[in-house]
This record gives structure tokens, C-alpha cells and sequence, in this order.
């Protein structure tokens, strides 16, 4: 059962399996707004990055957005922290890297931001089971790709 099952059913909502798209956009939509905000450019950024990748290819982007929708109304009722252990556990393996370079770039997109960015990308790695190697390549990468 996905989430789109479980907002129109009639069990919690994060008690419910999610399918491997709906667990990397909770990712990506959590840390992107780690610092308490996200802005209309933010999710547009978002939608614009998802897109593009094979995962989503199947998802309009009125189906992204109608997503993400669903996941701040989650968010708002059980809280981050149900969705984003429902999102964890339900990301495969193989993609755990790739949620966090997407993450991490979207994160970084404007520079070094605020403490509790950079607090949330140290936490996900480790929460994520990437390995600490990966972690700082991809961080490295992400900021030399933002210095132009």
C-alpha cells in the first residue's frame, strides 16, 4: 500500500508502506525544508529535479506536487518524525545514496546555509546508512558544483 492509499484509507498514514518514489520525495521534501521553511522556489526546484529522474518519470508534475501536498499534510498531522522513519525504512537500498546527493544539492543549492541544514544532512547519511566516505564526496562535489 503507497501513500496515496493510505491518505484515502482509513489507516495512520505512516503506518502504511511506501512505494520507493513516495519514500525518496518525503526525503528530499524533509530536507529540504530542515530549516522550518520552504519557499515556492524551493518546491519548484524540487519538482524540476525529481522529473528528471527515472524514478519519476511515470509522475506529471501535477502528480509530484499533489504528492507533496500529501506529504506536508502528513507531516503537519503525525509529525516529521512518523514520516520520515515510514520513509526510511521504505527506500531501498540503492537509492539511499542518491536521496542524499539530491538532498545534499538541493540543500546546498544557495551556499552553506543555516545550522539545522547542516545538522539534518549529517544526521540523514548516518540515518540513510551511507557510508561516511560517500557522504563527504558527495558534499564536496555538491559544494565545488555550487561555486559557479
Amino acid at each position: 500500500m503507497g501513500l496515496f492509499d493510505a491518505v484515502l484509507g482509513t489507516e495512520s498514514q505512516t503506518q502504511a508502506a511506501l512505494n520507493s518514489a513516495e519514500a525518496f520525495a518525503v526525503i528530499i521534501l524533509t530536507a529540504t525544508a530542515s530549516d522550518g521553511y520552504l519557499s515556492i522556489e524551493q518546491a519548484n526546484s524540487i519538482t524540476s529535479v525529481l522529473s528528471r529522474m527515472k524514478l519519476f518519470q511515470s509522475y506529471p508534475h501535477e502528480m509530484i506536487n499533489r504528492l507533496f501536498d500529501i506529504i506536508l499534510g502528513i507531516l503537519q498531522g503525525d509529525g516529521f518524525n512518523a514520516l520520515f522513519n515510514a520513509a526510511k525504512d521504505s527506500l531501498s537500498q540503492d537509492l539511499r545514496e542518491a536521496a542524499f546527493a539530491v538532498a545534499t544539492d538541493l540543500v546546498l543549492a544557495e551556499g552553506v546555509g543555516a545550522e539545522e541544514e547542516k545538522n539534518f544532512l549529517n544526521d540523514l547519511y548516518q540515518a540513510l546508512g551511507v557510508s561516511s566516505e560517500i557522504a563527504i564526496q558527495i558534499v564536496q562535489v555538491i559544494l565545488i558544483k555550487n561555486r559557479g
